[in-house]
């Protein structure tokens, strides 16, 4: 293979950091989740014997207690898997100088940019050795997928090195025809199931069969989207790693489950106004401004995920929360809400402040000053240094959000 390309997958990621911090025997099962002590909790990560008793992400606690009582149950400390994820970064770029983070435990490795040449030359000892460098810095296991382009590692880690003795598979062009094109169409990089259910109506059951069509006709059919299924389907994938790609922002967001259903109004207007401060405060500290908000609640009988297009960008709490306001008033019926999210979309830099004619300017200045002290004090002495008199009452999550990362505990 003459430029491989690696996907670097923690295993068990979670569920790994956790078993070494806490010493828990590998022997015993483990379980993160983000609430311990409440059956209604919902399981986050598990460690492949906990797996291998039939817990999956995302069942309810009680649930996956009745199945392995045994298991050690412990809290999600994302501080600590983003100061791992870290450490493994800083432990590839020996390696090679392009190393992109796909996620916080997926890593793309390009061996081109190594001061080391040889290691292009034999790519699978290269992996070995990449996994013993990881595992004796930080105890995890790796698995790597390598293949000639970012969405061909990703297919062979997923698809074939979680399986693979030692943990590792080269995916040749030539090894796409034999393994990828069989297998069942569902299993195609970002098919997603609707269209899949779309490609199944069409009679395409195997990865190979919706390959072989021209790509012409995909185009014609399906569109972009179809096109680029087709490519993933080849192995093909133009995109570079990139050592600051994830860096790039499409939307700015914060949401939570919430820790009851809650339906009064009041409540919901103040979770929704904390997590919009926290929005604009994340958008005018990267020196962003959007002019796209997105409101998303969902409930056990409820839900719906809507947009509003700003008359100017802007990432000014009060204003945001304006629209946010307008949202909820359009699309809430008023049903119990577990779960709520906001976004900030659109985005461009924040540094030629233009005023409108729709305001008096000394009001819109005002409004930007108010913003940057505020935000100012909160980075020196905090997030819950100054808090909104809403913050009091009722439904506030803010003093709760703020010993968290991520929504978990640091």
């Amino acid at each position: 293979m003459e430029h491989p390309i690696m996907l670097i997958d923690m295993q068990s990621f979670f569920a790994s950091v956790e078993r070494l911090y806490h010493e828990i025997p590998s022997h015993r099962a483990l379980i993160v989740s983000g609430a311990p002590d409440r059956p209604s909790g919902v399981v986050l990560a598990v460690c492949p014997r906990a797996k291998s008793r039939g817990i999956q992400n995302g069942m309810r606690l009680h649930e996956a207690v009745e199945r392995c009582p045994e298991a050690a149950i412990v809290p999600p400390r994302m501080q600590r898997y983003l100061e791992t994820s870290l450490h493994i970064t800083s432990i590839l770029e020996k390696w090679t100088n392009l190393v992109e983070p796909y996620s916080i435990d997926e890593q793309f490795v390009d061996l081109r940019a190594s001061i080391f040449p040889s290691l292009q030359e034999n790519p699978s000892a290269s992996a070995r050795g990449i996994q013993q460098n990881i595992f004796e810095e930080t105890g995890l296991h790796a698995r790597v997928g390598i293949a000639a382009s970012k969405t061909a590692a990703k297919t062979a880690c997923d698809l074939f090195a979680k399986q693979a003795p030692g943990g590792i598979f080269l995916l040749s062009e030539e090894k796409i025809k034999q393994e990828v094109w069989p297998l069942p169409v569902d299993k195609l990089f970002r098919a997603g199931k609707k269209m899949t259910v779309h490609l199944r109506n069409r009679g395409l059951q195997t990865i190979g069969e919706f390959a072989s069509l021209s790509h012409l006709e995909v185009r014609r059919r399906w569109g972009i989207h179809g096109q680029v299924l087709w490519m993933n389907a080849h192995g093909v994938d133009y995109s570079p790693v990139q050592k600051h790609s994830a860096h790039g922002k499409r939307s700015i967001g914060s949401g939570m489950t919430l820790p009851r259903l809650y339906s009064h109004p009041r409540e919901l207007r103040t979770v929704l106004l904390e997590l919009t401060e926290e929005v604009g405060f994340r958008s005018r500290r990267r020196g962003l401004r959007g002019s796209t908000v997105t409101l998303g609640l969902q409930g056990p009988s409820c839900g719906f995920h809507r947009q509003r297009k700003l008359s100017a960008p802007t990432a000014n709490t009060s204003l945001l929360f304006e629209e946010v306001l307008e949202l909820l008033d359009e699309f809430w019926d008023l049903s119990p809400v577990q779960r709520v999210h906001i976004s900030l979309s659109s985005l461009e830099t924040d540094l030629d402040f233009a005023l409108h004619l729709f305001e008096p300017p000394e009001k819109q200045l005002q409004r930007r000053e108010l913003d940057f002290v505020l935000d100012a004090l909160r980075e020196q002495y905090g997030k819950t240094a100054l808090l909104r008199g809403s913050s009091a009452g009722a439904g506030s999550q803010a003093l709760d959000r703020a010993k968290k990362l991520g929504g978990h505990l640091r």
